[in-house]
């Protein structure tokens, strides 16, 4: 049985960011806006990390492992309340990604494949004011999961209070690294190659994009398309794409989109997007449809990099708003000083 030790550390960066804004993951704390708006903040730690990673300095912070397929593990966190009021935190897994140097958590309960394998024991924990409450993350690993790295992110989520007229929610997660072992197909993966403008024998506009299953899975494709036109304001779409294309590791097909409106030849902007299970990705050309009937030349596509929001792009809003409410902080504590003093 795998043994662990006991972690101390609680690290104390501050992330606060609106609803509609993912947020860097990581053990951390963040400012809480009570019904009273009493200054505070919420924590999430990890309480014990396994006894072989005790000498990387990451596993005190994150949860990182490595397992076979079919392993099971369980790992306790402890969430913090220095707010004077009780706190309703929210505790739920999302996928995150690794892009431009920066670890990122979804927005949301977005899903990845390492985040439907991670439970909590409890979706909802009520922290009384100044203490803590423990809850245990499982992360049950398929017996046919493919071989990799993976990366999701616990959240510890706060709703309420305003902000401007907007609704704030300060979140703080832990990182889960996950790197699974074993002798499994690679993960499914896929991309497109080359969209095909054309226009059938009763003059209807069809797009054809070339999909390669460049993973270890088998695949069965879904998806819309967009058209915008090159110069105008023209739009068009989504057209859905014609169900059926499966595809084998290594197999090319092409997709078949109808474009069920009467179009103009264009130029367009089409604009892609093909899911299989919990894989989706955008694809993006320039195409023209032949003025008769007829296939047009094959257009190059461009792929949209997958992921959320880069954490440099969340710095200047994640200061800006944890400056407003630093400020307002201390306003309250000067207004409150100065009540005292009169009396």
């Amino acid at each position: 049985m795998r043994s662990f030790v006991p972690v101390s550390a609680l690290v104390a960066a501050v992330l606060v960011v609106a609803t509609t804004v993912a947020s860097p993951a990581g053990g951390a704390a963040a400012q809480a806006r009570t019904s009273d708006s009493s200054p505070g903040s919420v924590g999430v730690r990890l309480v014990d990390i396994p006894a072989d990673l005790v000498d990387d300095p990451r596993a005190r912070h994150y949860i990182i492992d490595n397992l076979t397929p079919g392993t099971t593990v369980h790992r306790r966190i402890e969430v913090l309340n220095t707010t004077d009021s009780t706190l309703h935190v929210d505790l739920y897994p999302a996928a995150a990604t690794i892009a431009h140097g920066s670890f990122v958590g979804a927005a949301g309960t977005k899903r990845n494949y390492l985040s439907t394998w991670t439970t909590l024991k409890h979706t909802r924990l009520n922290v009384p004011a100044h203490g803590t409450a423990r809850d245990t993350v499982t992360i049950a690993v398929p017996k046919d999961a493919a071989p990799g790295e993976s990366y999701a992110v616990v959240w510890a989520q706060v709703s309420g209070g305003q902000g401007g007229g907007v609704a704030l929610v300060s979140r703080t997660g832990i990182r889960v690294y996950l790197s699974v072992g074993g002798h499994n197909a690679p993960a499914p993966n896929f991309t497109a190659r080359t969209m095909t403008a054309e226009r059938g024998p009763d003059g209807r506009a069809i797009v054809r994009a070339q999909v390669i299953n460049t993973g270890g899975r088998a695949l069965d494709l879904s998806g819309t398309l967009k058209l915008s036109s090159v110069s105008g304001s023209l739009s068009a779409g989504p057209y859905q794409v014609q169900l059926g294309t499966s595809l084998a590791p290594r197999q090319s097909e092409p997709v078949k989109i109808p474009v069920t409106d009467d179009v103009a030849d264009g130029p367009w902007r089409a604009s892609l997007e093909l899911k299989s299970g919990l894989i989706v990705k955008k694809f993006h050309a320039k195409i023209k449809f032949p003025h008769t009937q007829g296939i047009a030349p094959a257009a190059a596509v461009d792929a949209e990099a997958s992921g959320g929001v880069a954490l440099k792009a969340l710095v200047p809003g994640i200061l800006l708003v944890g400056t407003a409410l630093l400020i307002a902080s201390v306003r309250v504590r000067r207004r409150h000083s100065r009540r005292t003093a009169d009396a």
